[in-house]
């Protein structure tokens, strides 16, 4: 299936000897001069940063709107220092609640630690490499955009190379141009790179959206995902991914015409359920409804709660879990634009950045995939001509593609917002504590009350800086290795 594309087992023993090799690789090509031809240095003594000056005439000739590009920025660290506040409440809120109640799960592979397209199981490696790569250049070029719409000069861009693997990419700028910029242009820049990763990853599902529109279902029948034990579904011999077409031989059409029929029947009735088996064969069973408020007691919800929804003794209960119509795998990616939402164009806009932020959990819930592969098959191409052009693989190798690049652009956007060096996000916090103090100092100055010295303030904001890069850094350790406590 396409969307399993990439997926490879690596053996992590195999690490320290891959490291190992691509180190001496690396020291090999710097003394025969490899490296200087390539205008490529070494860091950290195995990672290999490579230089380019490709892409500069293209910066170039992008950044002639400077008016633009400086709008543009104040936008993007405007959507950023919002955006830097929530990853820091939730990094907060997640370290309290770790001290409060700590989480009864098992701690994280190895694998898992690590976001390294193939050896995370939940990211592919071919869909990861290109989200990762693509990904990079965008970030980086945005950081490029802004230093020219200011009047930087940007020496080279590169990248940051583990062997094969892009670890990161960066744009050069003149260091002491960057150094006596204004920090406000400075903060501008540095904005600039997470929030394109954030605005390419909008711009990305409103593109899957349009692709939705060019899929359908060969029925309006519904499928179910889960079954459960010792209910009338799982006595009658129903299986997950079961497509439900007939009841008592009357379609099913869509969730809620499936509601509507389950409405007229009552616990302890009798039906004669259609279903599709996922391999293909039909068959007609016989279910017994058991009572739904009985089912929802036995599992610890109160009579307050079954009241709240409206669940009532008698109710028909089939035993079904995850009831989906069979374009929900599509739907579930192109959220409030996808064509089977009722929306309105501001609901749409409105919960587009929500949805951007759902779709990071996705692989984590599909074990590595975009769509379930019982979903894909359950997805036909319609009758457009653009449909009819690359066909049904075409679409779902379009939606894949799109899909983990947005998915990337959304990791390395909130990533680089974590307020700690050397992320955006910590270079932006620094000169965001500079720039208050300095307006205290001023307010001070003018109402004659004191008058801090710029190097007294200087020294604030870079502890300032130091002391959150420390403590989310405990943070983020503490909530990586308590589980293994």
């Amino acid at each position: 299936m396409a969307a399993s594309w990439g997926a490879v087992d690596f053996d992590w023993r195999l690490i320290p000897l891959l490291i190992f090799a691509w180190y001496l690789l690396l020291k090999r090509w710097e003394r025969d001069g490899v490296l200087d031809r390539w205008n490529a240095t070494r860091v950290f003594g195995f990672v290999l940063m490579v230089r380019t000056k490709k892409g500069l005439d293209l910066l170039e000739k992008v950044a002639k709107p400077r008016r633009f590009w400086r709008i543009y920025g104040e936008i993007s660290l405007w959507v950023c220092t919002f955006a830097m506040l929530m990853v820091g409440v939730v990094f907060l809120l997640a370290f309290v609640g770790a001290l409060l109640s700590p989480p009864d799960v098992p701690p994280p592979t190895a694998s898992e630690l690590v976001a390294i397209p193939g050896i995370n199981p939940m990211i592919p490696l071919w869909w990861g490499l290109i989200g990762f790569v693509v990904a990079l250049v965008i970030h980086e070029f945005g950081h490029g955009l802004l230093a020219r719409g200011h009047g930087m000069r940007i020496r080279s861009f590169g990248l940051l190379q583990l062997g094969p693997l892009p670890l990161g990419a960066f744009a050069e700028p003149e260091g002491e141009e960057l150094f006596k910029a204004p920090r406000r242009e400075r903060q501008r820049m540095f904005a600039a790179g997470p929030a394109t990763n954030l605005f390419a990853a909008f711009v990305l599902l409103l593109l899957i959206g349009g692709i939705a529109g060019q899929f359908a279902s060969g029925d309006q029948s519904i499928h179910v995902t889960g079954i459960v034990k010792n209910q009338g579904a799982d006595q009658a011999g129903m299986q997950p991914w079961d497509t439900i077409e007939t009841i008592n031989g009357e379609d099913v059409v869509g969730l809620e015409g499936f509601r509507d029929m389950i409405d007229q029947y009552s616990a302890g009735d009798s039906v004669l359920i259609g279903v599709l088996h996922e391999d293909g064969t039909r068959e007609t069973v016989n279910a017994t409804f058991s009572d739904k408020y009985v089912y929802y007691q036995d599992i610890g919800f109160s009579e307050d709660q079954l009241e709240s929804f409206s669940i009532e003794q008698g109710d028909p209960f089939l035993g079904v879990e995850g009831l989906a119509e069979n374009t929900q795998g599509i739907d579930r990616l192109a959220g409030p634009f996808s064509p089977n939402t009722d929306y309105t164009v501001p609901q749409r806009v409105l919960f587009a950045p929500f949805h951007v932020v759902a779709t990071m959990f996705i692989p984590f819930q599909l074990q590595g995939v975009a769509m379930h592969p019982n979903e894909e098959a359950m997805l036909e191409a319609d009758d457009s001509w653009f449909a009819d052009l690359v066909g049904k693989e075409g679409l779902l190798l379009l939606v894949n593609l799109m899909f983990w690049i947005m998915w990337v652009n959304v990791l390395l956007g909130f990533t680089n917002l974590i307020p700690m060096v050397p992320f955006d996000g910590g270079h932006m916090f620094k000169d965001m504590v500079h720039a208050g103090l300095s307006r205290i100092r001023a307010l001070g100055k003018k109402l004659k009350l004191w008058n801090f010295h710029p190097l007294w303030i200087d020294q604030i904001s870079r502890k300032a800086s130091n002391y959150s890069s420390l403590g989310l850094l405990f943070m983020l350790l503490f909530l990586i290795l308590m589980p293994y406590f």
